[in-house]
């Protein structure tokens, strides 16, 4: 069966993150039908009278609307943002035990609507979900996306911009691996127009905005409760490269079948992305550290996916 195309996406939870992704999907005017799905009826339906109120000023008219699984099943896209939330203190990788059943149940009644598109995993750990939804869904490996390192990426971007007093968009850098505590910065491609930024940083500075790039949801939780927006827009970001074809580089997770040495694991790393989904992860000539740092953080992948899944 041919992979549905269009632009209908279907959200799966609307918490902070799911909802922030809806408001900022309605702000950019991606796609012409949203229908959202939580256990949560009465918030998910107040939301979309919410939402709803926006489109007078959106750039572009939309249908927004409160659904049920079986409305995955002309769906081009499905983003699933549902999930225990992570509490203070807690590590992304806590969590895992809870919500890979609860994918399980998500997923399957996904394809039990017949959905044929894409899947994008947002929930934590999402490495992990992003290769639990993989395994339960059955659909071919290009076709579910985590999203990965996009916002640790962009935290990077963020800070390197302020450092050098340059917009973050002109500045180009991945962190890859886990999105988590294992996660590191590939400073050996880290540039600003192609102008290399690591032999202009002293090794305690570089140290430093790793740290703080890693840490950066610690605090924001501890703050605020959760970390959102941000994510939001890096969905935003992942969901446009896709309905539009874009062929773009983004630092998303993808699965491993040899590239850079690895095999069976969903890791944020980046990946070409085209209609069709990942269409080949992009292989950076990494320095001897920083393989011994990328199999460290596969590793950490593995232990626990073998023991959740």
């Amino acid at each position: 069966m041919n992979l549905t195309l269009g632009n209908k996406i279907v959200l799966v939870g609307n918490g902070a993150v799911g909802s922030s992704y809806a408001y900022a999907l309605l702000n950019q005017g991606l796609c012409d039908e949203l229908i959202i799905i939580d256990v949560n009826e009465e918030k998910a339906k107040g939301d979309v009278m919410d939402l709803n109120h926006g489109i007078a000023y959106a750039p572009t008219a939309m249908t927004i609307r409160y659904g049920s699984y079986k409305d995955c099943k002309d769906a081009a896209l499905v983003v699933i943002c549902a999930g225990a939330a992570q509490k203070p203190g807690e590590t992304r990788l806590d969590l895992v035990n809870k919500n890979v059943k609860i994918f399980k149940s998500i997923v399957e009644s996904i394809m039990d609507s017949g959905f044929n598109g894409i899947f994008l995993v947002a929930a934590n750990p999402v490495d992990i979900l992003s290769y639990a939804t993989w395994k339960f869904s059955g659909l071919p490996k290009e076709r579910v996306i985590g999203s990965g390192t996009i916002l640790d990426s962009a935290r990077f971007r963020y800070l390197l911009g302020k450092e050098f007093d340059t917009a973050a968009v002109s500045v180009h850098g991945y962190i890859i691996g886990e999105h988590g505590d294992s996660q590191f910065p590939v400073w050996s491609f880290a540039n600003i127009a192609g102008t290399p930024v690591a032999e202009r940083l002293t090794e305690e500075r570089k140290e430093e905005i790793a740290v703080q790039v890693r840490d950066a949801a610690y605090e924001i939780i501890n703050a605020k409760g959760a970390t959102y927006y941000g994510i939001a827009m890096g969905l935003v970001r992942i969901t446009k490269a896709i309905l539009r074809n874009e062929n773009v580089v983004l630092p998303v997770g993808a699965l491993l079948e040899g590239e850079y040495g690895h095999s069976d694991v969903f890791v944020g790393i980046p990946s070409l992305i085209t209609r069709n989904g990942v269409k080949n992860i992009v292989e950076l000539s990494l320095t001897e550290d920083e393989k011994r740092k990328f199999a460290r953080s596969v590793q950490t992948l593995i232990d626990i996916q073998n023991s959740a899944l």
